[in-house]
C-alpha cells in the first residue's frame, strides 16, 4: 500500500511566493527610509521568529515611526502581510515615502509579478495608521524586538548634487 505524503502548508508555492514578496518589499521599505536625514526616522525596531512558523506567529515585523510591515501565519497555514504607514498631511518627502511604500505592496504581490496567485495575501482587516506611537510604545515595553538603524544613503538626485559641490 502506497503512503499518501502530505505537505506541509506551511512550504507551500503560495507561502513561498508570499515570503519572496515580503522580501522585496523590505527591501524597498528600508531603501526608501535610508533617504531620509533625520537620524531617529531611520531607527527601526525588528522582530524575526527564527523557529519554523505555526498560526498565529509573527514570522518578521519592523516598526519604524512611518512605516510599519510584518509577515505571519494565519489561521489557515498561510501567509500573510499587513502593513501600515504613518498619516501625513502635507506633501512633503514623508508623503512620497509612504504612497511609495504602498503602491510597492501591492505592485510586489500582483498577480502579474508572482507565480502563484498571492493577491489575497495582503490583509487590510486592521491597519496600523500612527507608526510613531506604536513605535514609541514597543521601544518602551520592548521583549521581542531588536533595534535598528539604517544607513542614510541620500536619494540618487540628491547624491549627484552633492557630488557636483564636491
Amino acid at each position: 500500500m502506497k503512503q499518501q505524503q502530505t505537505m506541509n502548508p506551511i512550504l507551500s508555492p503560495y507561502n513561498k511566493s508570499v515570503s519572496m514578496a515580503y522580501a522585496l518589499i523590505l527591501k524597498q521599505a528600508k531603501q526608501l527610509l535610508s533617504t531620509l536625514e533625520r537620524e531617529e526616522l531611520r531607527f527601526s525596531l525588528e522582530r524575526e521568529e527564527k523557529s519554523a512558523p505555526i498560526v498565529g506567529t509573527i514570522i518578521h515585523e519592523i516598526i519604524n515611526p512611518i512605516l510599519y510591515l510584518r509577515l505571519e501565519c494565519h489561521s489557515t497555514n498561510s501567509f500573510a502581510i499587513h502593513y501600515g504607514f504613518e498619516e501625513v498631511l502635507a506633501f512633503n518627502q514623508y508623503s512620497k515615502i509612504t504612497s511609495t511604500f504602498v503602491r510597492n505592496i501591492y505592485r510586489l504581490t500582483s498577480k502579474d509579478l508572482t507565480e502563484t496567485n498571492i493577491e489575497d495575501c495582503v490583509r487590510t482587516d486592521w491597519c496600523i495608521n500612527t507608526c510613531s506611537e506604536m513605535y514609541e510604545y514597543i521601544e518602551q515595553s520592548n521583549k521581542y524586538h531588536t533595534f535598528k538603524q539604517i544607513r542614510y544613503k541620500p536619494a540618487t538626485a540628491r547624491r549627484k548634487q552633492m557630488h557636483a559641490v564636491a
